[in-house]
């Protein structure tokens, strides 16, 4: 249990420098939406969502009696309108958060690698798993998720049926992703872990 709460506290501050590179991108891009919705912190209070930073990790770790953990913060508000690139921009505020999680990754993975930390490296294991998870989970092109935002970029104006229904049945589906499907992402992410550390994950 105390392990879980571990987990649980760096995927929340991870999700937080998450949700903070969102906002700073769409203010360099030309977006203050977030700026002046007070998002533009690393405060926790700014980020916390009820549901998805309280009540969520609390019913995962309930119905899969600790095996499965999972949290995130209330999403960064932005205006597309505002972008000074409207076509990719918004594509670039959804990659900067999966971006954070990979330098983030990528920073404590290489501490692993090459440092010899004792039981230090057992903690920034944890803080190297949490962020490969929310990168690799971001990425799903499942709306509300970032990856959405991305593969809408990219997709044709004649594929506005494929986008309409993505929007309109997108949570649906990534909540049934999150219960049934999230086997499927589990061994990607042990694999980039290994690669950047150069340890199986364990």
């Amino acid at each position: 249990m105390i392990g879980s709460i571990f987990f649980l506290v760096i995927i929340i501050f991870s999700a937080i420098i998450h949700e903070y590179w969102h906002a700073w991108t769409a203010d360099y891009l030309g977006d203050p939406t977030a700026k002046n919705a007070g998002r533009l912190t690393l405060n926790p209070l700014a980020h916390i969502d009820f549901f998805g930073t309280i009540l969520m990790p609390i019913f995962c770790l309930f119905i899969s009696g600790g095996s499965f953990l999972f949290a995130y913060a209330k999403p960064v508000p932005f205006n597309p309108y505002n972008l000074k690139n409207q076509k990719f921009g918004p594509a670039l505020v959804a990659l900067a958060g999966p971006f954070s999680n990979f330098i983030t990754a990528l920073i404590f993975g290489l501490m692993i690698r090459f440092l010899t930390l004792g039981t230090l490296g057992g903690v920034l294991s944890i803080v190297v798993y949490a962020n490969l998870l929310l990168l690799i989970f971001n990425l799903i092109p499942i709306p509300p998720l970032d990856g959405s935002h991305i593969l809408m970029a990219f997709l044709p104006e004649k594929a506005r049926e494929i986008k309409m229904f993505l929007m309109l049945y997108g949570p649906f589906i990534l909540l049934m992703f999150i219960f049934f499907g999230f086997q499927i992402i589990r061994p990607l992410i042990f694999w980039f872990y290994q690669v950047i550390t150069g340890l199986p994950l364990l």
